[in-house]
């Protein structure tokens, strides 16, 4: 493993991923909700990593809302000028931990070579996803150091091999699939072929007000009001931690929690907190 020793490297270390600017959004490809519709053939299956939207131009790395992460020169050395598209991961269950590293001005060393840069996509190859499948294994294992992994793409032939596939991630702590027809060239914004597939649904909301615990939970907080981006409003109680209870995402945070579909007046069904969003809600 390459160990800068100068002065400016060290600087770099304390820097990691600190934000120091903000710049115009990288054009990324979004993610639809699989709906069962699709012909599977057609569509590359890999994990759903847990972790922050990286998105590499070929000399720097940017978040997906357009700000600069500066890593230390060891993580990027030996980084190609063609642009890669992946996700800061730092470990199952540790979304906290990649999200924080990403935003702290001086984290620890040994918390940064915990982060992984899994590589899913060349925005700037210009063929077919089948195409690029096999461009994207090529490029990471040129690239030196084990932080740098090309994300596995697979095939299912059936409804069921999908199923088990998913089941498969959720049992060793993973979030869910995502599926890619291998016929779409890259493309920014929704519709372009890439579709999530998790046990559950999930969303975003917006903090605006808490309501006091009770019994057990006296003294602290028992549950959040919460508006969503297209203004209703609702209580969300569970999912949280006494921890999480005692100090709770302020009033205008946004967080995401999970739901079982929608009650007949259009509110999520049995939401429960899953994670406080610094970045706000995606596009």
């Amino acid at each position: 493993m390459h160990r800068p020793g100068s002065a400016c490297a060290i600087f770099l270390l304390c820097l990691w991923v600190s934000v120091v600017a903000a710049a115009q959004p990288p054009a990324l490809e979004l993610v639809d909700v699989y709906a069962g519709n699709v012909e599977l053939r057609h569509y590359w299956v890999s994990e759903k990593y847990d972790g922050v939207r990286g998105y590499w131009d070929g000399a720097t790395l940017w978040t997906r809302r357009g700000q600069p992460v500066i890593a230390p020169q060891w993580f990027t050395a030996g980084w190609p000028a063609t642009p890669m598209d992946g996700e800061l991961w730092a470990g199952y269950g540790r979304f906290e931990h990649a999200s924080a590293a990403v935003r702290a001005a001086r984290p620890d060393d040994a918390a940064r070579r915990r982060m992984r840069y899994m590589v899913f996509d060349l925005p700037g190859h210009g063929g077919s996803f089948d195409e690029r499948v096999p461009a994207i294994r090529r490029l990471v294992a040129a690239i030196p150091g084990p932080w740098v992994v090309a994300v596995t793409q697979f095939r299912v032939g059936s409804e069921a091999e999908l199923r088990e596939a998913l089941e498969r991630v959720i049992s060793r702590g993973g979030e869910g699939l995502v599926l890619h027809d291998g016929r779409t060239p890259y493309r920014a914004g929704r519709g372009a072929g890439l579709l999530k597939l998790k046990p559950w649904d999930d969303a975003e909301a917006r903090v605006v007000g808490y309501r006091p615990g009770r019994g057990r939970l006296a003294g602290a907080m028992g549950s959040l009001r919460v508006r969503t981006p297209d203004g209703r409003e609702f209580w969300l109680g569970a999912g949280f931690s006494d921890a999480q209870r005692a100090n709770p995402p302020r009033v205008g945070a946004w967080v995401t929690y999970r739901y079982n579909g929608l009650t007949a007046h259009g509110l999520p069904r049995f939401a429960r907190f899953l994670r406080e969003r610094p970045e706000g809600p995606p596009p």
